[in-house]
């Protein structure tokens, strides 16, 4: 499994912002596509919403990548 590490520079990220600034999708609207399909998952859950909150401590994994996201120090 690929691991990414994440800097997060707010408070938060959107799901779909997350994938596309990882590399993971081309856009937005591709990383919303990946949401709605069912294929991401948020601390080891499945997460239908699109635009959710994804904050420092949380891990997002699509197929065999894993995104771990940080605060930058």
């Amino acid at each position: 499994m690929a691991i990414r590490d994440f800097e997060l520079e707010r408070d938060f990220i959107e799901l779909n912002q997350l994938l596309k600034l990882a590399g993971l999708c081309d856009s937005g609207g591709a990383g919303k596509q990946l949401v709605a399909s069912g294929a991401v998952r948020v601390d080891g859950d499945v997460e239908l919403r699109k635009t959710a909150k994804i904050r420092a401590g949380q891990t997002v994994e699509l197929g065999d990548c894993k995104i771990r996201v940080h605060t930058v120090r």
